[in-house]
């Protein structure tokens, strides 16, 4: 599972016209679910999302996580994050998982978000989406489950 985080200011996703999900201070998680991803990678990547200590302290330090903050998560399903560029001009999404398991794998995800006390929201799995951010630093980190080690 690939995350690329960016905490925001706010955020929202917009599908026909209309929000799907919203949120104010915390995170903007893209979503990639790689094939043979399992549930074991969406737990290691919401606990690394929920344990991540990147909003200021009173120092200026990044050393607050964001339910020190009371912030809240913006998850888009975004299986172009494993588009592999190597090799010609158009990328390859081979390595994406099948939508019928990305999907379960994403909700496994934002339920592990929302087990440790976050509050999320998020796009519409499939649907052309309209997302819309403030960034905040810019501040952006990518997590990759499979780069535990």
């Amino acid at each position: 599972m690939r995350l690329v985080i960016q905490r925001v200011k706010s955020a929202s996703v917009t599908v026909g016209g209309e929000i799907a999900g919203r949120v104010g201070v915390g995170y903007l998680v893209l979503v990639g679910v790689e094939d043979g991803d399992t549930i074991d990678d969406a737990r290691y990547c919401a606990a690394k999302t929920a344990g991540l200590r990147v909003f200021e302290d009173a120092d200026g330090k990044m050393n607050l996580s964001l339910l020190d903050v009371g912030g809240g998560a913006l998850a888009v399903s975004q299986f172009t994050l494993l588009g592999d560029v190597r090799h010609g001009r158009r990328p390859s999404f081979i390595s994406a998982a099948r939508p019928e398991i990305a999907d379960g794998l994403f909700a496994s995800f934002c339920g592990e978000l929302r087990g440790r006390g976050l509050h999320v929201e998020t796009g519409v799995f499939q649907a052309h989406m309209e997302v819309e951010l403030v960034n905040d630093g810019p501040v952006t980190i990518l997590v990759d489950s499979r780069r535990r080690f």
